[in-house]
């Protein structure tokens, strides 16, 4: 890297949509949202719409982003879109080459919750678990769905394999869930049944 190659400061919301129009697409705010749902929802987080507008804004005036406005097909009130500029391109390529990498933070409530089971019946401990598990599914199925989904479009290969991951973590967290309301039935297994192990 270059010496006077330095990654711009904006914070990861505007990487996150600037990544979105990477993809050489021209993007409403409304296609941002929805992009941004069926993607970064299942690994990162996916901004408000308000959030959106604002850094597309913040694209605009660094000279990342440009937008028109186009003649809607049906309604009243013209639409406007964006589109990544070169500078913008350069700019999150350098970002993603470059930038220190986060390491990812644990906030889990399961867990959380769980940590504070000797508080917490039996039954609520599993009703905590069940209903974590029942979401892990869920996120797993929406992520199966959008690798489905991703595959008909050749530019969204590495979108497709970060999907892919989201399933499998989804996946695992269902298992994990199943494993601990399995090590629960041991705890309260009377002394004879066996030790926990």
């Amino acid at each position: 890297m270059a010496d006077e190659e330095i990654v711009p400061a904006l914070p990861a919301t505007s990487w996150a949509v600037l990544g979105l129009l990477s993809f050489g697409r021209e993007l409403s705010g409304y296609d941002l949202k929805k992009w941004s749902d069926r993607s970064l929802g299942l690994f990162y987080w996916s901004p408000s719409f308000s959030q959106i507008y604002s850094e597309l804004k913040r694209l605009e005036k660094a000279g990342y982003a440009g937008s028109r406005l186009v003649a809607p097909e049906a309604g009243s009130r013209d639409k406007r879109v964006y589109r990544i500029t070169g500078e913008g391109l350069a700019a999150v390529r350098l970002w993603a080459r470059t930038a220190p990498l986060d390491p990812p933070v644990l906030k889990h409530g399961p867990m959380l919750r769980l940590w504070l089971g000797h508080l917490l019946e039996p039954e609520r401990m599993r009703e905590v678990l069940a209903t974590h598990r029942e979401h892990a599914e869920g996120m797993r199925l929406r992520a199966e769905a959008d690798v489905a989904d991703a595959a008909a479009d050749e530019a969204w290969t590495y979108p497709r394999l970060t999907l892919t991951w989201a399933e499998r973590y989804y996946a695992a967290e269902r298992d994990l869930a199943d494993a601990m309301l399995a090590d629960i039935d041991r705890l309260e297994r009377p002394e004879g049944e066996g030790p926990w192990h």
